[in-house]
């Protein structure tokens, strides 16, 4: 909503990948989520770009990160970021907080090898980390927008989600001057959103107006704009440093935000490896292609416990093993939030998704 900035500076820099990486993984999920002149993707194959605009201390700026395959499971990554600073140390500071961005998104800190050997070491497992080494679960840029995309993604396709997200970016968001390509746009502020985001109640006209810039009911809208408030005031503090506990802690029982959500934004937004999300009946399903033993003419309840008791031999790489369970079910994965429903359309407890299309749809 401010003026557009121009001319910012680029510093490239080359990025410590472990091997093995999955790169196409990472980007395709990347690209496959990309907001409208926040984020752009590129894949030709051989060579992989992803790039977005992000907020740096010294202003509105841009990371872009492109590998190029050098390697079975090897990649090299190089970086570039756009900083508006105007001096030699505050330039270096937002160096150093967009490249550990990058390495949160990219999930560059987690020892692969280290969980390849132990998710592997269940045969029924090892196939698809074979299939698939160096499997990475993609971290987040920003903390207080992922929180905004996850509860707008519950209930909604991928796609829905995308174009909700990109028009509320082009509504609220900060425009900014970019060297790339397709970015034009810094997504928008928690405070932002607090205070310009309309909730339109269900049979006023404004629920009827098709240029309103998020069309979801209500009770959702209400529970972006609860978040935003909270995180503006200080009252939800974010930190990618959290523990996964405190972490949890500060969003379980808000609006909008259920068990599901909160594993969901723990395995993205502090990189808890070991994040399980209760209920998901994409897990149900891979667990069954993969053959293990959860007593398969059970009830659902009764084979969610089974999978989650078989599931704690993974630990700590229950986050990998889901990955690897919906690769296992050979599509997209679909969550089922068991935490309970909204008692009022505007306040809700928990609007998270009835199926998990979300952990890795958000």
């Amino acid at each position: 909503m401010d003026g557009a900035q121009a001319g910012p500076r680029v510093v490239e820099v080359d990025l410590a990948v472990p091997r093995p990486f999955d790169a196409p993984g990472v980007f395709r999920f990347l690209a496959q989520r990309a907001i409208r002149g926040v984020e752009v993707s590129d894949d030709d194959g051989a060579t992989l770009r992803y790039a977005r605009t992000t907020a740096l201390p010294s202003g509105p700026g841009a990371v872009e990160v492109v590998a190029d395959r050098t390697g079975p499971g090897a990649w090299r990554a190089t970086a570039r970021v756009e900083t508006s600073a105007t001096t030699p140390a505050a330039r270096e500071q937002d160096v150093a907080v967009a490249l550990a961005a990058l390495g949160r998104l990219l999930d560059l800190r987690t020892d692969p090898r280290a969980v390849d050997a132990a998710l592997a070491g269940d045969p029924h497992l090892a196939p698809f980390v074979a299939g698939t080494p160096g499997i990475r679960v993609p971290g987040v840029v920003d903390a207080p927008e992922y929180v905004v995309r996850a509860i707008v993604g519950q209930q909604i396709t991928v796609a829905a989600a995308r174009t909700h997200l990109s028009r509320l970016a082009q509504r609220f968001g900060t425009p900014y001057a970019s060297t790339v390509d397709g970015l034009t746009t810094v997504f928008p502020t928690p405070a932002t959103l607090a205070e310009h985001l309309p909730v339109a109640l269900p049979g006023t006209p404004e629920a009827c107006d098709p240029e309103r810039p998020l069309r979801l009911p209500a009770r959702v809208v209400g529970a972006v704009v609860a978040a935003c408030r909270a995180m503006a005031d200080g009252d939800l503090v974010l930190d990618h440093d959290h523990s996964p506990a405190e972490f949890r802690a500060a969003l379980l029982g808000r609006p909008g935000i259920g068990v599901w959500t909160a594993e969901y934004l723990a395995a993205r937004v502090v990189g808890d490896p070991d994040a399980w999300p209760v209920g998901d009946v994409a897990l149900l399903a891979g667990a069954s292609a993969a053959g293990l033993p959860l007593d398969h003419g059970a009830p659902a309840a009764r084979r969610h416990q089974n999978l989650a008791a078989h599931a704690r031999r993974w630990a700590p790489w229950r986050s990998y093993a889901a990955l690897h369970l919906w690769a296992a079910r050979g599509s997209q994965p679909r969550i089922t939030d068991p935490s309970p429903k909204p008692t009022s359309s505007a306040t809700p407890t928990d609007t998270s998704p009835g199926t998990m299309k979300e952990w890795l749809k958000r």
